[in-house]
């Protein structure tokens, strides 16, 4: 994989993001293979693995800033309020545009504007957990996503945008027929997508969990 330049590659390409995750995440399989730990990755909740996801693209060359209001919330006065995106990614490692900035004087001369950015929505699903079998999963799986999508879609300063789903399964088969379900779904309740992007890779099977799917679902944006 080519390293994102200082500015987008066009056509913006998606496929770079995933492969840069999918080969973050099996360098952390193979430290936890290497190191015999009791938990795995599949044990692990959404905000432990939030560290390797931003490490992994950051590796690949990315900025990434992590936590980032949505611009339609900026009216806000308190930076505490209102929603966040999960991470927001940079082309070049540059790094992201405070639009409330008082002052250019410190503000570094190659921030991207976040109209420029690309703001990811993360979710992670696991077919098994340590008590068993995720009686929720398949819930997991539908509002939390499309709610995720509907935030990204519904925020008119975002271009460039994407829901990530980290799935841990039994096998590949599943996860490509849980990921066709919601797709499906997806488009019945009129929200725009892309194909999305899969990549999958082995796991050590400490749950019942064998494999790991990266999937990128990007949103459709009217030019």
């Amino acid at each position: 994989m080519t390293s994102p330049a200082t500015a987008w590659p066009s056509p913006w390409l998606w496929d770079d993001v995933a492969d840069a995750l999918a080969a973050g995440l099996a360098r952390a399989s193979d430290d936890v293979e290497r190191e015999q730990a009791v938990r795995g990755l599949d044990a692990r909740r959404e905000l432990e693995l939030h560290p390797i996801l931003h490490d992994a693209l950051r590796a690949a060359g990315y900025g990434v800033t992590p936590e980032v209001r949505f611009p339609r919330e900026r009216p806000k006065p308190r930076r505490t309020e209102g929603a966040r995106c999960d991470m927001v990614l940079t082309p070049g490692g540059r790094p992201l545009a405070d639009p409330r900035a008082q002052t250019d004087l410190f503000a570094p001369p190659d921030a991207v504007p976040p109209g420029d950015a690309a703001w990811l929505e993360v979710k992670v699903v696991a077919q098994f957990h340590e008590h068993g079998p995720h009686r929720a999963y398949a819930s997991a799986l539908q509002h939390p996503v499309w709610k995720d999508v509907e935030k990204l879609a519904g925020d008119p300063e975002i271009q460039r945008a994407a829901v990530l789903l980290v799935l841990f399964t039994a096998d590949a088969e599943i996860a490509g027929h849980d990921l066709d379900v919601w797709s499906a779904r997806a488009s019945l309740r009129g929200l725009s997508l892309l194909p999305r992007i899969s990549r999958t890779l082995p796991i050590g099977d400490r749950l019942g969990n064998r494999v790991c799917t990266v999937a990128v679902l990007p949103l459709a944006r009217p030019h």
